[in-house]
C-alpha cells in the first residue's frame, strides 16, 4: 500500500540529548536499561542502524544538525565558538507559517538568547556566560535558573549575575527538579500552545552529560549490570591520542569516583550515567504526552537522536571526541506518521549532515543551496536504501579544551597531559565505507584500519596489515575525494 499522502507544513519536534550512547534502548540491543518512552517511539519509527555524528564534540556536531553543514563551514569547528549570524540554521529556512521554538542547550553561543529566527526560546545552562557577544548580557540568568529560584533552591556557584547552580548541585535535586523535567515541560506547553498553527520544536537536554550523577543513581546495580566487551580494555593497538586519554582516566577522580580503584569505580560511573538516561526518558515521555494532549500526533514529525555518544568506560576511557562507535555512532529514531511502513529499521550508513534536508523534504519546505548534506527522503519513504553511502567523521582539534577538565582531579605527569593535549589539537579525518570498513587517518598519529563486520568492538586494527594496502589506498582516495567537495582542507598522510 503507498503512504498517504504528507499533510501541508506538518509539524516537528525534534529531540537531542547530549552525550547519549546509541545502546541507550532496547532496538539497539540493550534489553536491561529502562527506557520506556525511547522503547515506544522506537517500536513506532524509523531505526537507523547506523547513525553517524560528523564530528564527536558537542558545537560541531551540533552546527551540523542546525545548519546542514560540515562544522568548519559553519564556523563551529570547535566549542566554545559563536556560530556566525549570517550561518542559516533551521529556523531560518521554514516558511513564515511556522512558529518556530527552540528549548533547553544550544552550545553555538549566546546560550540563554532568542536568535536564528526561533520565536520562542527557552535557555536552561548559565555556565557559557563567557561567549555572550554582548558582554552586557553576562549578568543574564536562564529560565531554569528563575524555576528553580522558584521552588526555593539556593544557587551555589558564583555567575556574573549573581550566583547559579552548579551541575553538581542539579545532580542532588529530585526527579521533578531536574533540568531535562523543565524542559519537557516547557516543550510540552509549547506544543499544546500551538495546536492550532504549524510549529517546528527543538528540545535538547543537557542529560546525560556528567556529573554522572542525579536522582536515578541507585536504579541499576553496578555490580551485576551488562557492561560491553571493552569496557577498560586499554586500546593497545589505538593511536597515541586513545592511549594517552585512557592513561589520564585510569588516573583520575570523576563525580567524586576515584577510578584508580578500577572496575568497580568504573562501574559506580557507568551505573550513574545509566540513571541519567532514564532523566531523558522522563523528558521524552512529557514531550510525547505533550503532542498526544494536543492532538496532533497525525501530523507531526519526531527526531529523536543525540549530539554524539560517550565512551563512558569503553576502551578504558571517557567522554568523546573520537572515532571509536560508542562516540561517533549515535540512536536515530524518525517518526513520520503518515508512512505506510513508517516502523522499520534502516540498514547502511547515515550521517547527520544530512538529517536537516531530509527534514526539509519530507515538509515539503525548498531545499536552500548552501546545504553540504542531500536529502534522504527517498530512503525515509521506503524508495531508496543506503547501500552505497559512505560517510566521513572528523575532528578539527585545535582551539579544543584542556582534556584534564573531564577530572575533578588527576594524578598524571604534567608532561604527559602536554603530551595529550597536543594530540587532541591535531586534526584527523575518518571514512566509514558502505562494507562497513572504517580508516582513521591523522598526520601525526597512528593510522587505524577496522572491519567492523569481523570486528564491531574495533579491537584488531589492520592499518599495517599488507593484504589490506589497496584497500587503505583506495579508502584514503575516497577522503581526499570528500575533501574536495567539502572544501575540507586537514592534512592527511600519505599512505
Amino acid at each position: 500500500m503507498p503512504n498517504a499522502p504528507a499533510p501541508k507544513h506538518p509539524n516537528l519536534v525534534f529531540v537531542l540529548p547530549d552525550r547519549l550512547r546509541q545502546d541507550s534502548m532496547a532496538c539497539y540491543g540493550n534489553d536491561w536499561i529502562q527506557s520506556p518512552h525511547m522503547n515506544a517511539l522506537a517500536e513506532r519509527s524509523l531505526v537507523f542502524e547506523n547513525a553517524y555524528v560528523t564530528q564527536p564534540v558537542c558545537a560541531p556536531a551540533r552546527s551540523s544538525i542546525m545548519t546542514g553543514l560540515y562544522p568548519p563551514s559553519a564556523g563551529m569547528s570547535v566549542n566554545r565558538l559563536v556560530m556566525p549570524r549570517e550561518v542559516q540554521a533551521a529556523a531560518e529556512m521554514v516558511s513564515s507559517e511556522y512558529k518556530t521554538g527552540y528549548v533547553g542547550k544550544w552550545h553555538l553561543g549566546d546560550e540563554i538568547f532568542a536568535q536564528h529566527r526561533f520565536d520562542h526560546w527557552v535557555g536552561s545552562n548559565d555556565k557559557w556566560w563567557p561567549e555572550y557577544t554582548d558582554h552586557a548580557n553576562r549578568t543574564e540568568l536562564s529560565a531554569y535558573h528563575h524555576f528553580l529560584k522558584g521552588k526555593g533552591i539556593e544557587p551555589d556557584e558564583v555567575h556574573p549575575g549573581g550566583m547559579t547552580y552548579s551541575g553538581k548541585l542539579r545532580s542532588e535535586l529530585p526527579p521533578e527538579l531536574q533540568m531535562a523535567t523543565f524542559l519537557g515541560h516547557q516543550a510540552a506547553d509549547f506544543i499544546e500552545s500551538n495546536a492550532n498553527n504549524p510549529f517546528v520544536l527543538y528540545v535538547s537536554s543537557i542529560e546525560p552529560h556528567p556529573p554522572f550523577a542525579g536522582p536515578y543513581d541507585d536504579l541499576y546495580d553496578a555490580a551485576t549490570m551488562p557492561v560491553d566487551e571493552t569496557f577498560l580494555a586499554y586500546p593497545e593497538q589505538s593511536t597515541l591520542f586513545n592511549r594517552l586519554r585512557a592513561d589520564l582516566f585510569a588516573n583520575c577522580i570523576r563525580d567524586g569516583i576515584d577510578l584508580r580503584e578500577g572496575e568497580a569505580a568504573w562501574r559506580r560511573l557507568r551505573a550513574g550515567y545509566w540513571g541519567n538516561v532514564k532523566v531523558v526518558d522522563d523528558m521524552l515521555g512529557s514531550i510525547l504526552g505533550g503532542i498526544e494532549r494536543a492532538g496532533v500526533a497525525d501530523n507531526t514529525i519526531i527526531v529523536f537522536t543525540s549530539e554524539h555518544g560517550d565512551m563512558v568506560g569503553t576502551h578504558g576511557m571517557l567522554e568523546m571526541r573520537t572515532p571509536y562507535e560508542e562516540a561517533a555512532r549515535v540512536p536515530l529514531l524518525m517518526h513520520v506518521p503518515w508512512l505506510e511502513d513508517g516502523a522499520r529499521r534502516v540498514p547502511g550508513n547515515f550521517s547527520q549532515i544530512d538529517i536537516l534536508p531530509t527534514l526539509l523534504d519530507l515538509m515539503g519546505e525548498s531545499l536552500p543551496d548552501q546545504l553540504q548534506g542531500v536529502s534522504r527522503k527517498a530512503v525515509v519513504d521506503g524508495d531508496d536504501t543506503l547501500a552505497n553511502n559512505d560517510i566521513v567523521v572528523q575532528h578539527n582539534g585545535v582551539g579544543d579544551r584542556n582534556l584534564a577538565d573531564e577530572c575533578d582531579e588527576y594524578f598524571w605527569p604534567e608532561e604527559k597531559l602536554a603530551d595529550l593535549n597536543f594530540m587532541n589539537s591535531q586534526p584527523w579525518r575518518s571514512i566509514i565505507t558502505a562494507d562497513r570498513w572504517k580508516l582513521n587517518l591523522c598526520a601525526t598519529d597512528l593510522g587505524e584500519l577496522y572491519d567492523l563486520n569481523a570486528d564491531p568492538a574495533e579491537q584488531a586494527n589492520l592499518f599495517d596489515e599488507p593484504e589490506h594496502r589497496d584497500r587503505i589506498r583506495a579508502m584514503a582516495a575516497r577522503l581526499r575525494l570528500w575533501q574536495v567537495r567539502s572544501g575540507d582542507t586537514a592534512p592527511l598522510p600519505g599512505v
